[in-house]
């Protein structure tokens, strides 16, 4: 095949490519991630001893309503924000010289008419220099709510959490996980819990949509950024 067979076969695989990339396609949503199931409640024999309130009941007149058992909803605040800087400074000199000679020579000072040690017999030196900066800052900042169910209860203190909540406007999709472990004591009496009392907490935020696909490269463009070899 000639090369301009080739130049031209090229060419059109890259227009073909360009106009599958604008011709319109249904995306598929992002799939929400996959959580715990909660196991199947008992079901105990109701005994009815007359009174009003049952103990296996939910409600109760003068009990804490706060939740505590595998189920339960709890409303997770989450009020993140991070601030990193990181700032290196490097300066280096090095000056280095070196000057060798032989002032006499088997007891003599010339050899031949001529004197020796009047030259060098080596003589060398050399300087280096460096400076160098550099500056990273990076900050991030969430503020938002997600309802989480106790998935698991470690001991009489510590419960698993994990809830998903997903947001769908206008074509752009919002999705956001929280995972971790509570304790009851920061349980507030309304089921709230602040994010930052969470341990081994895990909250993401991702979505898909036109503004995600504009803060992407191109097709083009990422290709071009692992084949570019400079």
């Amino acid at each position: 095949m000639s090369r301009t067979a080739i130049v031209i076969s090229l060419a059109a695989v890259l227009l073909a490519g360009a106009l599958s990339g604008c011709a319109p396609s249904r995306k598929r949503s992002v799939p929400m991630p996959v959580l715990t199931v909660p196991p199947e409640p008992e079901v105990d024999q109701v005994v009815n001893p007359g009174s009003m309130f049952q103990p296996e009941g939910a409600s109760y007149l003068f009990a804490d309503t706060r939740a505590r058992r595998v189920g339960d909803i709890v409303v997770v605040n989450i009020v993140e924000s991070t601030t990193a800087k990181n700032k290196a400074t490097t300066k280096s000199n090095k000056d280095s010289s070196i000057d060798l000679g032989v002032g006499a020579f088997m007891g003599r000072q010339d050899f031949l008419g001529a004197p020796i040690g009047a030259e060098s017999m080596i003589k060398a030196g050399s300087s280096g220099k460096l400076n160098s900066d550099g500056e990273t800052k990076r900050e991030n900042y969430i503020t938002s709510s997600v309802a989480a169910r106790i998935v698991r209860v470690v001991n009489n203190d510590l419960y698993e959490i994990e809830g998903a909540r997903e947001t769908r406007v206008n074509d752009e999709t919002q999705i956001i996980v929280a995972r971790g472990l509570i304790r009851a004591r920061d349980i507030a009496p309304d089921n709230t819990i602040p994010s930052n009392k969470i341990a081994n907490a895990k909250i993401e935020l991702f979505g898909e949509g036109v503004l995600a696909d504009r803060q992407k490269p191109g097709w083009l463009t990422r290709i071009l950024d692992n084949v570019w070899p400079f």
